[in-house]
């Protein structure tokens, strides 16, 4: 199947965690907004140009005749369908656990620098940002990354992966967070770091993979920018 997948054409944004696990697939697939008159044809199927589920924003997936939104229900049914989930009821349902747990984490990345509206421009909300990154990075990603660097040595399989034995869906999403944390706050992962090995560990091995590694240096990947959820305002990143 030929995938058709909507996201915006600048940020990797969350489609970026849909992305990657296209990539891991090797699943072919266009990006649309990214294609002479994409931005057009993702707001049709915003405004509801075409038949099936109305999706409320972007990114979303089109598999044939299912229009899937959503980032963690993108992952479910690509994992599915890709050998990126686990076969096993309970531990299917505990990968889609952890990349909504992920997802939330990556709603507190992005209000830091949009603390009060995303309507608003992170100039207007200067003051609450650092308000808000502050305590963010002395309290609420210690608290994700804590997490995450116990889950996989609690794994029956073994450290390598956050579920079971093969690399899951999760694992490429918790990749994709560290690289974001380490473009936005370089001082502050410098200090955090280290004290999450087994997270940093996951995220190199996830880079190493081929087609990862291969996606990474190509064009395909949208660089990191400041109209994205990570973004790097160095009055925000503070070591302490």
């Amino acid at each position: 199947m030929r995938y058709e997948f909507y996201y915006w054409a600048g940020i990797q944004g969350r489609g970026e965690f849909a992305r990657l696990a296209l990539e891991e697939a090797g699943a072919e697939y266009v990006d649309v907004a990214r294609q002479a008159g994409g931005e057009a044809a993702l707001m049709r199927l915003l405004d509801g140009a075409e038949a099936g589920h109305l999706p409320f924003a972007p990114p979303f997936l089109k598999a044939g005749e299912l229009i899937i939104a959503q980032t963690a229900n993108i992952l479910l049914y690509l994992g599915a369908h890709h050998g990126l989930a686990p076969t096993d009821e309970a531990d299917r349902l505990w990968a889609h656990q952890l990349q909504l747990t992920i997802a939330d984490f990556v709603d507190e990345a992005h209000d830091t620098h949009h603390p009060i509206a995303s309507s608003l421009y992170y100039e207007d909300q200067r003051s609450e940002a650092r308000a808000r990154t502050a305590d963010f990075l002395k309290s609420r990603a210690p608290k994700y990354l804590g997490y995450f660097e116990r889950v996989p040595e609690r794994n029956p399989a073994g450290p390598a992966h956050l579920v079971g034995a093969e690399l899951t869906y999760p694992d490429l999403s918790l990749f994709q967070m560290l690289a974001g944390l380490r473009y936005a706050f370089p001082r502050a992962m410098a200090r955090l770091e280290p004290k999450h090995p087994r997270v940093v560990a996951l995220h190199d091995r996830v880079a190493a993979r081929p087609r990862i590694a291969a996606y990474l240096a190509s064009d395909r990947r949208i660089p990191f920018n400041e109209h994205g959820i990570f973004r790097h305002y160095p009055e925000l990143d503070t070591a302490a």
